[in-house]
């Protein structure tokens, strides 16, 4: 059976991230979807908010689990038994980053961790979590970036009624 992680904040998850999850269960036997719970970064929506509603927004893909982490991914990425990560690329800029951390994941892992990158499908290429925050704490339309019960709850966290 092939396994692939596929790790992030999702604070909140977007439509962007539903396409690469949408496509990586295609390749995969079973996918994991793993919320990153980092200690030096403050998010909006807690773990359990994120694991709700990533839960929620995959209920339709069986082979998706979804569940939360701390510490390293090599560690997490051991005690699951996966070999590979899924990570999306929107831009270049993007890759410079995750090759870093792919490259040094796979040096750490006694290299037995591979990244797998999938380009995020054109029409989410310039979607973001930070711009989609910033675009709701203004009041304005997220329809196109997120579900519309993620905008509800994001509309929420910023005292918005829309």
């Amino acid at each position: 059976m092939s396994k692939a992680i596929y790790p992030g904040s999702f604070d909140p998850m977007t439509y962007g991230h539903m396409d690469i999850i949408t496509r990586a269960s295609e390749i995969f036997d079973e996918l994991t979807v793993s919320v990153l719970n980092n200690v030096n970064k403050s998010s909006l929506f807690s773990v359990e908010e994120r694991v709700k509603i990533l839960q929620e927004a995959t209920k339709d893909l069986k082979n998706v689990k979804i569940e939360s982490f701390s510490g390293l991914l090599i560690d997490y990425a051991k005690q699951k038994d996966i070999h590979v990560v899924i990570r999306g690329l929107r831009a270049i800029t993007d890759f410079e980053y995750e090759l870093q951390i792919a490259q040094t994941n796979r040096k750490l892992s006694g290299e037995t961790l591979d990244t797998m990158f999938l380009t995020t499908s054109l029409e989410y290429a310039y979607l973001s979590s930070s711009s989609v925050k910033e675009i709701a704490c203004f009041g304005g339309n997220i329809d196109a970036c997120v579900p519309d019960f993620v905008a509800k709850q994001l509309y929420e966290k910023y005292g918005i009624s829309r």
